[in-house]
């Protein structure tokens, strides 16, 4: 069971893990940990305080990524119809795992290592397209027999084709056609405006 933080100190990990995650991205995982510090606003003994080994960061880094995608799916249920969600929450998908890839070196081991974490993640991804794929079927936006998984495993590959080509862009095309594919007759997911 974590420890909850101080205010400052909680604010100071957050931002660690804000400044990791961007410099994973573009960076990869031997990115410099004194740069990851001072984008974050702290010096390199706060990152060590909390991290003390690279692999601390990077799975703190992939997890917190991961809850947030998660937790987004609620926010935008609740703030959006149906279709443009689901649209939303796959972008989101995209730029997470553009963010994972960067971390992709030093990944495997920490999944191998730490217990439980890719188990989390499969299982964390999987309630949150579930619970935005319910509520497009819910509101008769979304065809009946969508499935999560097949979901993710599309998302999955449109992020590996998309990044293998470096096309940010060719993603988003993509995530229209997977959508096209889910909505039912009568839903416009291109446009977001389906309710």
């Amino acid at each position: 069971m974590r420890r909850s933080l101080r205010a400052d100190a909680q604010a100071n990990h957050d931002r660690l893990l804000e400044a990791a995650a961007r410099a994973f991205a573009q960076q990869g995982a031997d990115a410099s940990l004194k740069a990851i510090a001072a984008e974050a606003g702290v010096g390199i003994g706060t990152l060590y305080r909390r991290f003390p080994a690279r692999e601390d960061l990077i799975e703190a880094t992939y997890r917190n990524e991961t809850d947030r995608l998660c937790a987004s799916a609620r926010d935008l249920i609740a703030e959006r119809p149906p279709l443009a969600a689901l649209s939303a929450w796959a972008e989101a998908f995209v730029d997470y795992m553009l963010t994972k890839r960067g971390m992709a070196d030093a990944l495997p081991a920490i999944l191998a290592a730490r217990e439980g974490l890719r188990r989390h993640s499969r299982d964390a991804l999987g309630e949150a397209v579930s619970a935005l794929l319910g509520a497009g079927i819910a509101a008769g936006r979304v065809r009946g027999d969508a499935d999560p998984n097949d979901v993710l495993m599309a998302l999955g590959g449109i992020t590996l084709i998309s990044g293998h080509e470096g096309q940010r862009d060719l993603a988003s095309r993509l995530i229209v056609l997977l959508l096209d594919g889910l909505a039912t007759g009568h839903a416009t997911p291109a446009d977001g405006t389906g309710t």
